[in-house]
């Protein structure tokens, strides 16, 4: 047995930001990562000599942790901002909502509810969280925007995005929301960084070799365990592997796929039966732009998608290529929805079609190519008194800890996010 080494589960941004951390503190440090690349969500692919994200991310002027840890490797002056604005597709039409008299010309609302949807907004950024994570928000967006309002402005968003389970998350969840940009008092930007989301990556596996960390990729995690005097190990597609402490920052549901029956008795957990929702990412290389809009809504029934997100808006063209604009169709869904797994075919048919809908002069000739991307595990499906059913950062002293998106609410899933709870899980391991 190896009694000193940390041993990391999972490669995502979780994992590579606790094992910056530790190896800075002197810890030795292996991360097994079960794919043959590091990145999680993160995760990219080639196209013509670039490389772009499978799932599109950005980053927000409030991400401060995320933006300190870019700031550790050296990337900060690779990061640059862009104005970034969002649209709503109703009745036919696309309004900008990112100003308040974008809202009062919001047609699918009668004025009165317009103007209780600003406030509701504005009431959001000021009010305290105080009891919200036992408060439905549903119950919470209705009180304060009324039945109206709530079943055509704010209720296709929360379908949107948890379908069928949207009637029991807490109003934490969408407080956390109205105020991730509060204090933004010069309009909405949004970042990204030269080369990509792999820049961070690669950066951050260069520093973490630096620092005399093992990286190990293509090793699937079989089991989680403690032996019989209660030290951790774990099964491989490589072999046992023995450490003084585990650090896990597998997705929630495959964790508990593979914790052995010690580890499950020993930790102190809540509720091991935490849901998540995943995600489909259509995206299209166009050789045109939709919208200036960076993200634009598509929550009617008519749309296949929830949302269409144009990276291209956002990003400069030396990353993406002249003349190319990259958008993302994107839907959330259950791994168990059969639309889930559908062939890529089958997707971008009909998909398409109604993003012509949308668009009636976008034509076939306008794709340069088209690529489908899945994630089974993306965001949790957050219950009323998440608060009580979220995972401890110790699973057991001293010797199994863990750091996963399960953790990071009411915080925003996200690599901020994830940094934020990399960081409370370290902190508890070096106390």
């Amino acid at each position: 047995m190896n009694s000193e080494r940390t041993l990391i589960l999972g490669g995502g941004i979780s994992g590579l930001a606790c094992a910056l951390r530790l190896a800075g503190a002197g810890r030795k440090v292996t991360l097994v990562e079960g794919s043959d690349r590091l990145g999680g969500l993160g995760a990219f692919f080639e196209h013509e000599g670039r490389t772009f994200e499978k799932f599109y991310h950005c980053m927000l002027p409030s991400d401060g942790p995320l933006l300190a840890l870019l700031d550790s490797l050296g990337l900060t002056p690779e990061i640059y901002w862009k104005p970034s604005t969002f649209a709503y597709a109703g009745a036919g039409r696309i309004f900008p909502l990112n100003t308040p008299l974008d809202l009062l010309r919001f047609a699918p609302l009668p004025f009165a509810d317009r103007i209780r949807v600003g406030l509701t907004g504005l009431w959001g950024r000021l009010c305290s969280d105080k009891g919200l994570d036992d408060l439905s928000t549903v119950d919470w967006l209705t009180r304060l925007s009324g039945r109206r309002a709530f079943e055509t402005f704010w209720k296709p968003m929360l379908e949107a995005k948890f379908g069928d389970r949207h009637q029991d998350v807490p109003a934490l969840w969408f407080w956390t929301r109205f105020n991730r940009e509060k204090g933004e008092s010069k309009g909405e930007v949004k970042g990204y960084i030269r080369g990509g989301y792999k820049r961070i990556i690669e950066r951050a596996a260069e520093r973490l070799r630096e620092l005399g960390v093992e990286i190990r990729l293509g090793e699937s995690i079989q089991s989680a365990d403690l032996d019989e005097n209660g030290s951790p190990f774990v099964i491989t597609a490589r072999g046992r592997e023995d450490a003084a402490r585990l650090l896990i920052t597998l997705p929630w549901p495959g964790l508990a796929q593979v914790t052995g029956p010690r580890l499950r008795q020993a930790a102190q957990v809540p509720d091991w039966g935490i849901d998540f929702q995943g995600v489909v990412n259509h995206l299209l290389f166009l050789k045109r732009p939709l919208t200036p809009h960076y993200w634009l809504a598509t929550p009617e029934s008519q749309f296949p998608f929830d949302g269409v997100v144009e990276t291209s808006a956002l990003t400069d063209e030396s990353d993406r290529g002249t003349g190319r604009h990259v958008v993302y169709l994107t839907k959330y869904l259950h791994r168990d929805d059969p639309r889930f797994a559908q062939p890529a075919e089958e997707i971008h048919r009909p998909w398409f079609a109604a993003l012509q809908r949308l668009f009636p002069d976008l034509a076939e000739s306008d794709v340069e190519a088209a690529h489908t991307f899945r994630a089974p595990y993306v965001e949790p499906v957050y219950t009323r008194g998440f608060l009580k059913r979220r995972p401890p950062e110790v699973l057991v002293p001293g010797k199994v800890f863990l750091a996963t998106t399960a953790q990071v609410y009411p915080v925003v899933t996200s690599w901020n996010g994830s940094v934020i709870q990399a960081g409370r899980t370290v902190d508890a391991m070096l106390l």
